[in-house]
């Protein structure tokens, strides 16, 4: 008996995930349809996406068209510090999920002007977990960390650093005062993906943005050329 349950709990839970990577592969199809790029930003609370998107606004936002997707537990705080920056912002609140899912992403996309846009930033729900199991459709995965969270996060949850595309370490302002080690850091990153593009920068002073900002500007450039071709 014991047996039959569980196989009807694993069918169930393959079912969600088959049905939301249909769902994330018709999303996928609608950017790249519009030549949008859309970046799934993924961290622990307060390690700065946030911050990341505010800076990337404030640097692209003259030559770019931006619009952000913000998940939450509750409140509208982040979606309405964007609209206030002029941004066109959907907030999604989980009412206590723990991720973003691709039918939500769906229903906030279709909130946009996605015919005046060039780039859409999905901040998922702060966690370190949910999120990496959840396609959303977005052409880059991104996660976040940060120098105060310690370097031993690859080690500790492994899942969320495969199969992003580029990683990115926040508050290196504070590195001379933390105890944190880059190398041992990016060993265990670069154990689970290889080659994942790397962003050492901090939000507060400036430092290493460009690297970050001309890498999502190739990627949108990437988005285009494949729209052009098809």
């Amino acid at each position: 008996m014991e047996a039959g349950t569980s196989g009807k709990r694993v069918l169930v839970v393959e079912r969600i995930l088959s049905a939301n990577d249909r769902l994330a592969e018709e999303n996928r199809r609608l950017l790249d349809a519009r030549g949008i790029l859309a970046v799934n930003l993924m961290a622990s609370p307060g390690a700065g996406k946030t911050s990341l998107i505010r800076r990337t606004v404030e640097a692209l936002g003259g030559r770019l068209r931006l619009g952000a997707i913000e998940g939450d537990l509750a409140g509208t705080l982040d979606a309405d510090l964007l609209a206030s920056m002029g941004i066109p912002a959907v907030q999604i609140n989980t009412g206590g999920g723990c991720h973003l899912e691709a039918q939500m992403v769906r229903e906030a996309l279709e909130r946009l002007p996605l015919d005046h846009l060039d780039l859409v930033i999905i901040e998922n729900v702060g966690n370190l977990v949910c999120p990496s199991e959840f396609s959303l459709g977005a052409q880059r995965s991104v996660v976040i960390a940060s120098v105060p969270e310690g370097d031993d996060k690859p080690y500790k949850y492994p899942n969320i650093y495969r199969g992003i595309q580029a990683l990115v370490l926040n508050k290196m302002d504070l590195l001379p005062y933390l105890e944190f080690n880059v190398d041992r850091f990016r060993r265990g990153v670069e154990v689970l993906n290889p080659g994942v593009a790397f962003f050492p920068l901090s939000c507060k002073t400036g430092e290493g943005l460009d690297a970050w900002l001309a890498w999502l500007e190739e990627a949108l450039e990437e988005v285009r050329g494949r729209r052009a071709t098809a």
